[in-house]
């Protein structure tokens, strides 16, 4: 795919945007854009194109993309006059993707609400890596390979802060309990 973009085959390049849109938009929004995630997701797929020659041949796309995202978040929270709150974060994340199905028993979702509220606080109160570390592992589902190469971390450097993220969120939220990937034994 990439190479056909290289080729300049506009269509292929369409296809990577309409494939990596949603996590992008996730991505952003639970790193802290809110109302602006669009703008930072359109930002970022532009100069992830600009800057496609120096995609590494081989490797994959989407922790690429997303490294680009994060650092077009965090230049746009910097930038930002006023701070975004964690009700606005939550908003945002869930424009983004619907968390509770509408089947749901309003309890359930009332409970999956109120535990992801406490989650986007506890992770606001996280050093900048930590906050990263458990985004892209748990917010974005990502496994352990994708987190390092997003982040451009060593594999070891993911395993060990996100460890200690684990740590200090479990004295934050004594109930809290990441939900698994299934790849913990890679």
């Amino acid at each position: 795919m990439i190479a056909r973009v290289r080729d300049g085959e506009p269509e292929a390049y369409a296809e990577l945007v309409r494939a990596h849109t949603g996590i992008a938009l996730r991505a952003a929004a639970a790193l802290g854009a809110g109302a602006d995630a669009e703008d930072v997701v359109q930002q970022a797929f532009f100069k992830a194109y600009c800057t496609l020659g120096r995609f590494r041949d081989g490797a994959a796309f989407r922790p690429w993309l997303l490294s680009i995202v994060a650092n077009e978040t965090r230049n746009t929270v910097r930038t930002a006059v006023r701070q975004r709150t964690v009700v606005g974060r939550e908003a945002a994340l869930a424009e983004a993707e619907p968390v509770i199905p509408e089947s749901a028993d309003p309890a359930v979702a009332a409970l999956e609400v109120e535990r992801r509220a406490a989650l986007l606080a506890a992770l606001d109160r996280l050093s900048e890596e930590h906050r990263l570390v458990v985004t892209y592992r748990y917010l974005l589902e990502m496994d352990e390979p994708e987190t390092a190469q997003a982040l451009g971390w060593p594999r070891g450097t993911v395993k060990s802060r996100l460890n200690r993220a684990l740590r200090k969120l479990q004295r934050l939220l004594p109930d809290f309990q990441p939900r698994e990937g299934g790849d913990e034994h890679e």
